[in-house]
């Protein structure tokens, strides 16, 4: 592009900013409509997360009550280490579970080197992508989020959202309120990279296992419904 169109165009882009006020600003995207979001794998959107979610590479338990949680959780860490010991956000949700219950030993706070598994508290999860949500800060650290080997989340069934639009109108109240976090982090599965060879790789530059503990209420029905849709997009001619 030569520099006298570019002068040209950007002139056009002066021109039709200057003099418009936040009132016709606001009218103009209230004009432009808002985008039809991705579809949903089912109507149900527990079943729909939970599918994006194993879309993903993740992985789901379902437990009933907390005591349950933090028996899956233990069984987890012990299944892959041979330990009972995690690291854990200093979030009100996890410091409030019965670790005893599960023979989990926790420290709360930040992942350290050498330190192969932690555990997030989510504040929602998306079903149109399968991320979980996490505000991040002092109670809720986002190196736990990125560094160990295995990254373990617990999220309510109940603060489950159909797409990202419903995220951003929970999210705005919150800082307009004047509780802002550090960041925002929406991940959704383990690490990944296909910079070698276009050959997709999991645990390149991070968490290689990126597990999920549903409460809430829940059902393993769901979750056996969540797995035949994916199962499904596995067979040849499966839709």
């Amino acid at each position: 592009m030569s520099s006298e169109s570019r002068s040209r165009i950007m002139a056009k882009v002066r021109g039709a900013s200057r003099g418009q006020g936040a009132a016709a600003i606001e009218s103009e995207l209230a004009g432009m409509g808002v985008a039809p979001t991705a579809p949903l794998p089912h109507e149900d959107t527990c079943i729909a997360f939970m599918a994006n979610v194993l879309r993903n590479h993740g992985t789901l338990d379902i437990a009933g009550n907390r005591s349950e949680a933090v028996k899956l959780i233990g069984q987890y860490i012990y299944q892959h280490f041979r330990s009972h010991r995690l690291v854990a956000g200093n979030d009100p949700h996890l410091a409030a579970m019965p670790w005893r219950d599960g023979g989990v030993l926790p420290r709360f706070g930040e992942v350290e080197p050498g330190e192969p598994v932690a555990l997030s508290y989510a504040q929602w999860g998306v079903a149109e992508t399968g991320a979980t949500v996490f505000l991040t800060g002092k109670s809720n650290p986002s190196r736990n989020n990125l560094l160990p080997e295995r990254h373990l989340v617990l999220l309510d069934v109940n603060n489950l959202l159909p797409d990202l639009e419903s995220l951003w109108r929970q999210i705005e109240p919150n800082i307009e309120a004047g509780s802002r976090p550090r960041g925002i982090q929406c991940i959704a599965g383990p690490s990944s990279t296909a910079d070698i060879e276009a050959q997709l790789v999991h645990g390149a530059h991070g968490p290689r296992g990126w597990h999920i503990i549903l409460t809430g209420g829940a059902t393993h029905e769901q979750l056996q419904t969540a797995q035949a849709i994916v199962a499904c997009d596995n067979t040849p001619g499966g839709s």
